[in-house]
């Protein structure tokens, strides 16, 4: 019979972790009376050229000192991450910085699409005054419907399967180092992308650009 310690001794004289359960948090409340923009999106994942279409979502992630929340705003192009934000509380304040890091750093043209659920960060009236200053077009999913938003769906799924998933991290800003690594550094500059032929996000729009 092998007792728990013993495994425990085995797993740390290979170098190994046990994969962390993690906790539940809803990020989405769409039960409001605020702006709803229609879905231009329409589920159409594939554009022609960067700073087109942005797709944007929130998720939660737990640390030893309380829950921390991550805002990713993601260019269907290439499915870069080009701003992203974290806080310990889900507020517009968060959608807003992370929407505003891509805008600083792409300088998208005037018509540029952004992509969101209906949650109500992305439905405030200050969100949707940063969209009209910055001569954005607002869309969103039909209600309840994650497969509208996709793309931000399923980049959240990787980052708690490759990153989030192994590791109980002590702080918040621990975790906020791990993740900029893991975007910056690992993501979107070495992470290969079978929609992009397999490319990393830089790399592929790098070859486009040449």
């Amino acid at each position: 019979m092998c007792y728990e310690n013993q495994i425990a001794n085995i797993m740390h004289k290979n170098g190994l972790k046990a994969k962390t359960k993690h906790k539940y948090k809803h990020t989405t409340d769409s039960r409001h009376s605020r702006n709803i923009a229609a879905n231009l999106l329409q589920r159409n994942f594939k554009v022609n050229g960067k700073d087109v279409v942005y797709v944007g979502d929130i998720t939660y992630i737990w640390t030893q000192e309380g829950w921390l929340y991550l805002a990713t705003v993601i260019d269907l192009y290439s499915r870069r991450v080009v701003g992203w934000k974290i806080s310990n509380r889900i507020t517009k304040e968060l959608v807003i910085g992370a929407l505003k890091n891509a805008v600083n750093k792409r300088q998208p043209a005037s018509g540029l699409i952004f992509h969101s659920d209906r949650g109500s960060q992305y439905a405030s009236d200050e969100f949707v005054e940063f969209l009209n200053n910055n001569k954005v077009l607002p869309s969103m999913s039909r209600k309840g419907d994650c497969w509208d938003n996709a793309v931000a769906e399923s980049f959240f799924k990787t980052i708690k399967s490759e990153l989030v998933n192994w590791y109980n991290f002590k702080t918040r800003a621990e975790a906020e180092m791990r993740i900029f690594e893991y975007i910056e550094i690992f993501y979107n500059k070495n992470r290969l992308h079978s929609s992009n032929g397999y490319m990393s996000p830089v790399d592929y729009e790098r070859k486009k650009l040449s």
